[in-house]
């Protein structure tokens, strides 16, 4: 399906000093987007989207981002009900805190709970995977059965947020690498992805194009 220029969202690429960025640049733009790798602060805030990448350890992602003060712009945009979408350390910054070789670091806190090593046999876990999407998830809407890239060894294990009525219940995504673990999170205007969806073939368009889909009126 192509998409006309005028009707691709925008969405900003948080450009904060993380590694290997443009391949999602380039998937969200085979998605449909407008996507641009920026750090003016004026089109992270008013962008249609926000995808914030993540490569590396979580306390240098955090470091970064705070000293961008780029945190302060991630938590303006959901103060005001604004799409962000975190992908691998992205998805684990946005937890209270990360636990890596006995280093506690501070997280964004968007979700309660901690980043935690993986309990299984081989790490990293990387490699392709399945998952198993959670109800009412649109980000997986079409491709539940289809396999994602992962690459990490550290992930949330466990969800903690109560969320009342009249606010929707998270769709939580579970996969599998010697225990259960989060693949992905859709809560109100945030969502995130613990695989890489720039690095899962069509199946990551797919999702990026679903993702992108709810960021702009559906037209009749």
């Amino acid at each position: 399906m192509t998409v006309d220029a005028t009707d691709r969202p925008l969405v900003a690429v948080l450009d904060y000093g993380s590694g290997n960025v443009h391949s999602a640049v380039k998937a969200l733009i085979a998605a449909g987007a407008d996507a641009r790798l920026t750090a003016d602060r004026g089109l992270v805030r008013d962008a249609d989207g926000l995808v914030v990448p993540g490569v590396g350890a979580f306390r240098a992602v955090m470091d970064a981002l705070r000293a961008s003060r780029a945190d302060e712009l991630i938590d303006r945009r959901l103060a005001g009900g604004r799409p962000v979408l975190g992908i691998c350390v992205g998805m684990q910054v946005l937890f209270e805190h990360g636990v890596e070789r006995g280093v506690d670091t501070e997280g964004l806190g968007e979700w309660p709970g901690a980043v935690t090593e993986l309990d299984a046999p081989v790490l990293p876990h990387m490699g392709w995977n399945t998952v198993e999407p959670g109800e009412g998830s649109v980000l997986f809407r079409g491709i539940e059965a289809e396999r994602f890239y992962f690459v990490h060894s550290y992930a949330a294990q466990s969800w903690t947020l109560d969320v009342m009525p009249p606010f929707p219940s998270p769709a939580l995504t579970w996969s599998r690498h010697g225990a259960p673990f989060l693949a992905a999170v859709e809560n109100g205007p945030l969502s995130a992805t613990q695989f890489h969806p720039e690095k899962s073939g069509e199946a990551g368009i797919r999702l990026l194009s679903n993702w992108l889909g709810a960021l702009r009126p559906a037209t009749l």
